[in-house]
Formats: structure tokens, sequence, C-alpha cells
């Protein structure tokens, strides 16, 4: 796990849940579809939740919603572009590209903003523009 995070970036839970994939574990793989993720949170984050995706799906419509380390992630054919994941207090967004957080940065001063993630509240009222921004970052970077 700590190779992982050190030499290729990725968060602990990430780490965390690809050894456990590639050791077997059966509980790896909680959720198969994003219908269950949402139904396991809480029903003001779902909705948040839903809400973001769907307001980067208006935008993107051949953006595909999977789940992947057990979160919802939006995917194109090219790879992963945008993933959000509920905790107790508020939504990690990550747009997968620190380049998107780089170019948005004045617009994410409000939120906690971390190294490859940033924060909303469970209730946040959704930014369109900010969150369409980011995708058009990522989706560049992948084309």
């Amino acid at each position: 796990i700590a190779f992982l995070r050190e030499n290729f970036g990725f968060s602990q839970a990430h780490a965390n849940a690809l050894v456990m994939y590639v050791r077997g574990s059966t509980t790896s793989k909680r959720f198969s579809t994003p219908t269950e993720f949402f139904k396991s949170v809480d029903p003001n984050a779902a909705k948040t939740a839903k809400a973001i995706m769907a307001a980067i799906m208006k935008a993107y419509p051949k953006l595909e919603l999977v789940v992947a380390w057990n979160q919802p992630i939006l995917r194109s054919e090219q790879g992963y572009v945008f993933g959000l994941s509920v905790a107790k207090n508020h939504i990690t967004i990550n747009p997968f590209s620190s380049d998107a957080l780089d170019a948005c940065a004045s617009k994410l001063a409000p939120y906690g903003l971390n190294k490859k993630t940033f924060t909303v509240p469970l209730d946040w009222k959704i930014d369109a523009a900010l969150l369409k921004a980011l995708v058009k970052v990522r989706l560049s970077e992948l084309h």
C-alpha cells in the first residue's frame, strides 16, 4: 500500500482496494452497480452524488457511469474521467487530474482542496460549470 501511495499517487483507499483485490478478497467488491452504491449512503449524500454525476453526463453523454474501487466513476473509452466517494460529513471529488485542479484552483478555493481531490458538503449546491471545466481538462489529457 505504501509503495502504491508513494510511487503512483494512489490514495490510501484505492491502494488498499487494489491490494485486497489482488489478494483475492471477497469483500473488495461491495457494489456491482452505481445504484447499489447510492443505496448504501445517506439519502441526502446520494441525492447530491447523483446530481453531480447527472450534471456531468448531461454535458458529456458519452461517459459511462461505472463502479470502480467501490465508488461511482465516470469513464470514457480512454480511461477514468471523474469519481467521487461519500464520507460521513462530505463528498470527496476526484477529477483524476492535478492539472484540472490547478486550472480550476480559484473556483475550488472555498472547498477542502487536497493534492488530488477536493471535498464538498453533503448538501452541496451543484456547480455544473465547475464540474464541466474539470472534466474538460481531464478529457483533453486522455485524448
